[in-house]
């Protein structure tokens, strides 16, 4: 049945609701007494047409109104809509509000003009009335005359969804016996993203990193800095040294033939590199990614074999 306070304010409109309120509208014409001269007040001819001959905004809170009234021919209606209360912001659409209704002439479409107030969507309506029907029939026992057909239906073939900030809108069609319209309805705006979820466990330890191979060591220039040249290839890590050699010491004196001194056995060695066997191995595992420790590990021991071999 037709609810005057429907759809209410701050609420999404649906089809069901819509096609409930109109139907509700038509079962008030329905119900409207038709019968011969005398009877009922009537004058024995049918409803031809529904009008409405206003509209008026009330106030935030007050009850919707609906007034009925006959002019002999045509059913009149005069509603009271309360307006929504003032936002403090562009609100979404809250409910539609049914400006007019036109009565064309018979078999003209049917039209739909909307508008939107920036909190309603306003429709109206152009109905076309249905073909005069003959008179019914006054019998000598009083029997009333047969009642005309319906008004007219309406059917909500579907409701589509627009973009937020697109305009809302309808289509209507008439297939000679009900009105069908297709609603045209902006979408609310995409919420925010969730929080970020919960970190996952840890996985299990990968396998060694990879193993330390060193291909070789060159004796530099003295005074050439000491260089290392890493490569990978594909399980290996390869290690290459530069290590540069002790200046060369001055001459001694010409000692006495098949004799060495001391002091020249001491001058020979010292420009030498000395022996590396007190510097041991590392002997250790590189996690995969390697760790900032156990690179500082490698460089350490680098830096230990390049002192071994100095003198």
């Amino acid at each position: 049945m037709f609810d005057p306070n429907k759809p209410t304010d701050n609420t999404t409109a649906t089809a069901a609701e819509m096609r409930g309120q109109l139907n509700g509208l038509k079962d008030l014409i329905d119900t409207i007494p038709v019968g011969p001269p005398g009877q009922n007040g009537s004058d024995g001819t049918s409803v031809s047409g529904a009008i409405i001959d206003g509209t008026n905004t009330l106030n935030p809170g007050d009850a919707a109104q609906a007034s009925v009234s006959w002019d002999g021919a045509n059913v009149r209606f005069t509603f009271g809509i309360p307006r929504g209360q003032d936002g403090v912001s562009s609100p979404p659409i809250t409910s539609f509000i049914v400006d007019g209704v036109s009565t064309l002439n018979p078999g003209e479409p049917a039209t739909v003009q909307t508008s939107f107030n920036g909190a309603s969507v306003g429709f109206l309506f152009g109905i076309p009335r249905g073909n005069d029907g003959t008179n019914g029939s006054n019998g000598s026992n009083g029997n009333d005359g047969g009642q005309g057909p319906p008004f007219t239906n309406f059917i909500v073939d579907g409701v589509n969804m627009l973009n937020p900030t697109d305009p809302a809108s309808a289509q209507a069609t008439f297939d000679g016996s009900a009105v069908r319209m297709i609603f045209n309805l902006p979408r609310g705006f995409t919420g925010n993203d969730g929080g970020t979820g919960a970190q996952g466990e840890p996985g299990p330890q990968g396998p060694p990193f990879t193993n330390f191979v060193v291909d070789g060591v060159s004796t530099l220039n003295p005074g050439d800095p000491a260089t290392v040249n890493v490569s990978f290839d594909g399980s290996n890590v390869r290690l290459s040294f530069g290590i540069p050699r002790g200046q060369e010491g001055q001459a001694g004196q010409q000692g006495a033939p098949g004799e060495v001194t001391n002091a020249q056995l001491t001058t020979a060695i010292n420009g030498t590199s000395n022996l590396s066997n007190m510097v041991s191995t590392l002997g250790m595992t590189v996690s995969d990614p390697p760790t900032q420790g156990e690179m500082q590990q490698i460089v350490n021991k680098l830096d230990e074999l390049i002192l071994a071999l100095r003198r």
